[in-house]
């Protein structure tokens, strides 16, 4: 399949194939909207079945940038890289170099960052490659990992969704479907946890599952039983698209709110979810705690002081958008794509009667 081919293409501005056969480097660059400002999106390495999956994925990434940073009031386009195959099979002495070169090629238009399968030692490595890395101090040269703003964001935004839907103010008793213990979603139970939350985990990693069921006293659920959990709330917090006609039919619970991206498997998905009467935060709202950390590098003269609130301010947010969705009769996921659609159309007609 060619990229214009490819379903989720519409509206990119530019997508990049990036190969360095002496770095064993096979990556694409995604580049959907620059109306607001450069395009920022994490780098995601992952060892995908095939290049059309990994082109599928890094074109829907990129366009969730584009609703997200919009939503999250940042003046950033969207965008997203992914690298194709395992970290611990690549040569990464080698691999940071070659990608920072493609990354740098793009001369400020796209701003990349950790995502799933790097740690904050590539991000540093790749940050001495090139100048358009978020998420690395030049200073002090330490990374800054942004999976704890995404975790606290996802948890001020469960507790908007429990709030709304359930009339709870607080989380003490609510159970919880974890669905990913990851850096995200460990730091998720941690809030969790602190908050009286009541934790059922699952992971396709067996030792980080028992570690929650020690350490929060949490209820392991097998992988292929996440859907059929009595709950109050499923948090997806691993790969997305994990919500699909079959899911959804499965689901137990009245609210979905996670840190995945990309969590419907399809847009018709939102529409599913609101039929059934399950409450959604919108995937690219709730996880915005991260890009709002990171994104500040990509933004001259932004203030880091305002981090903090900013990523609290999901909880709000959300509540605006359950509130207009409802008063309106539309999906959760279809209000908020309309919400970042207008800021994005409105700064492109305030540029074009400005020029």
């Amino acid at each position: 399949m060619s990229v214009f081919e490819n379903a989720s293409f519409a509206e990119h501005d530019c997508v990049l194939h990036c190969r360095d056969r002496r770095a064993g480097l096979k990556a694409i660059i995604a580049i959907h909207d620059q109306t607001l400002g450069p395009a920022l999106g994490g780098c995601r390495m992952w060892d995908y079945a095939s290049d059309d999956e990994a082109l599928t994925d890094v074109l829907r990434l990129s366009r969730g940038m584009t609703y997200k940073n919009a939503m999250a009031g940042l003046p950033l386009g969207g965008g997203k890289s992914v690298i194709i195959g395992r970290r611990t099979a690549l040569d990464r002495r080698a691999l940071w170099p070659a990608f920072g070169r493609f990354v740098e090629t793009l001369a400020g238009r796209y701003w990349t960052a950790q995502d799933v399968g790097l740690e904050v030692e590539d991000i540093l490595a790749l940050g001495a490659a090139t100048r358009f890395v978020a998420g690395v101090d030049r200073t002090t040269g330490r990374g800054h990992d942004p999976s704890p703003m995404t975790a606290l964001g996802t948890f001020r935004g469960i507790q908007a969704a429990v709030h709304y839907r359930l009339g709870q103010d607080d989380l003490n008793g609510v159970r919880v479907m974890l669905q990913g213990l990851g850096h995200v979603g460990w730091s998720l139970a941690e809030h969790l946890h602190r908050a009286g939350a009541s934790l059922l985990v699952s992971d396709i990693d067996e030792t980080r599952m028992q570690r929650a069921v020690a350490v929060f006293g949490a209820s392991a659920i097998a992988p292929d039983l996440v859907f059929d959990v009595e709950a109050e709330v499923y948090a997806p917090c691993a790969l997305g698209a994990t919500l699909n006609e079959q899911t959804i039919e499965r689901l137990r619970t009245p609210v979905v709110a996670g840190a995945a991206n990309n969590q419907l498997a399809v847009s018709e998905a939102g529409v599913w979810l609101q039929q059934k009467g399950i409450l959604y935060a919108p995937d690219y709202v709730i996880n915005a705690g991260g890009v709002i950390a990171v994104g500040i590098d990509a933004v001259p003269n932004a203030d880091r002081a305002t981090i903090r609130q900013r990523v609290l301010g999901i909880h709000d947010t959300l509540l605006e958008i359950f509130r207009k969705a409802d008063a309106e009769g539309l999906a959760t996921s279809t209000c908020a794509d309309r919400i970042a659609l207008a800021r994005v159309e409105a700064r492109r007609q305030h540029d074009s009667q400005a020029a």
